[in-house]
């Protein structure tokens, strides 16, 4: 008899799982066990379960095997936002407002309407916007240490749209981009898009391995590196001076494109210089004001160098020309009159307040953080799933973000990543409280 088609057995195991034949948790036979059962071959058995991980069926767990996941919808990239009772705290999105923040917006709108350019709005910008908002822009970044020309500042629709520009202009499908082995989700959808070979560089709690980053770029053609140096997400490190001189010699001795995401880099009141700073002939400095202003005001940018000016300005063109002129004559308007900046400030010290609240509430639990960030990275009890704690979690009104949400390989650790800025103040102690009680009594 004809032993069945790979196919066939990936439709077998996801039909029980989907049925609850298969119940969640269940752990699968070994990839070797499943080959001799189902008399194939240990490659073929191994392609299997990395199909039904790709249908988001299972997960593999080095050194403990493949486990049925909870199909409750809670967990990885884009979790559920319907909760099956009333909400108690988002902690999976962050979307940080200072009080008053309603009544600036409606000062500002008041004095474009009454301002001797605002028929100009209503025209279409240049691709990467008009100089002038770019020199406001390029004003505001010598706060971050980047001194820059205006012809060198991109205007983007959110810093999203900043980075989907650059790697559309300076990657080809196929190409290798190295990224940290836990990073921020939009770098993997945005590799997906354009067709990027993605390369993890595995971390610790504290940094990415260079040595590790070293290697994979001597034995592989890495066109580019993706880093978070300040405050990264979801880890919160801050590389120090020297590992920052190291990455960029690993980039030139290479000769590959940094794309450095400076998104929460407004939380460090005063971090080492930007990559941009140390290498900026092939450094592409992005970010925006979604964390530092507004969620909702989509406006970003890219510090892109001189030999690569036209082909992102181009990129732009394609994608969506840029940021709308309303958008940017709000963002430009709050960074000239010092709006930004006293929300930065606004920011650090709500974020450090809410960190203060977080280590009294999880103290003695695996937490990992920057004092003065809006993240948590939160290491789980080994008998406690991701998947499952996202679900008994969504039962208390509580959404969270699953390890596998940031993970670029194979590499899936048993964490959650705690978003801290959405939930009122006075509320976040009693959330965070009630997310402990839930997950510890989850029993082993």
């Amino acid at each position: 008899m004809r032993p069945p088609s790979y196919k066939a057995i990936v439709d077998e195991l996801a039909a029980a799982i989907r049925s609850g034949m298969v119940p969640a948790g269940t752990r699968l036979p070994t990839h070797r066990d499943l080959a001799r059962e189902r008399r194939i071959a240990l490659a073929t058995a191994t392609r299997v379960y990395a199909e039904l991980a790709a249908m988001g069926l299972v997960a593999g767990e080095p050194g403990r095997g493949t486990f049925v996941r909870v199909l409750s919808g809670y967990d990885g990239l884009e979790p559920s936002r319907a909760l099956p009772v009333p909400r108690v705290a988002d902690l999976s999105f962050n979307q940080p407002l200072a009080q008053g923040q309603a009544d600036q917006l409606r000062l500002a709108l008041r004095t474009l309407s009454t301002s001797g350019e605002v028929e100009s709005l209503l025209h279409q910008h240049p691709p990467g916007g008009r100089r002038h908002d770019r020199a406001v822009v390029a004003t505001y970044l010598l706060g971050r240490g980047i001194d820059t020309a205006p012809a060198n500042v991109l205007l983007a629709s959110g810093s999203q749209q900043a980075l989907d520009t650059v790697l559309r202009a300076l990657t080809r499908p196929g190409d290798v981009l190295a990224v940290d082995a836990l990073t921020y989700p939009g770098i993997t959808l945005l590799a997906s898009a354009h067709g990027l070979d993605l390369a993890p560089v595995p971390v610790t709690a504290a940094s990415p391995d260079l040595d590790a980053l070293d290697q994979l770029c001597r034995t592989r053609p890495v066109r580019a590196i993706y880093a978070i140096p300040t405050v990264h997400n979801p880890l919160g490190w801050v590389l120090d001076r020297d590992q920052r001189a190291r990455l960029v010699a690993i980039a030139r001795a290479c000769d590959c494109v940094i794309v450095e995401d400076g998104t929460y880099a407004f939380l460090e009141a005063a971090p080492p210089p930007p990559l941009q700073v140390l290498a900026p002939e092939r450094t592409c400095y992005v970010a925006g004001l979604s964390k530092n202003v507004a969620a909702g005001l989509r406006f970003g940018f890219a510090v892109v160098p001189d030999r690569h000016v036209g082909a992102v300005t181009r990129s732009m063109r394609v994608a969506a020309w840029g940021a709308p002129g309303l958008i940017t004559a709000l963002a430009t308007g709050w960074i000239a009159d010092g709006t930004v900046a006293q929300l930065e400030k606004a920011r650090r010290e709500d974020a450090t307040a809410r960190q203060d609240i977080a280590r009294a509430a999880l103290a003695g639990m695996d937490v990992t953080a920057h004092l003065t960030s809006y993240l948590v990275w939160l290491g789980l009890e080994p008998h406690q799933r991701p998947d499952h704690v996202a679900a008994v979690l969504a039962e208390e009104g509580i959404l969270v973000s699953t390890a596998d949400a940031f993970a670029t390989g194979t590499y899936r650790p048993r964490a959650l990543r705690l978003a801290l800025g959405t939930p009122p103040l006075g509320e976040l102690g009693s959330a965070l409280h009630r997310l402990r009680d839930a997950i510890e009594a989850i029993p082993p």
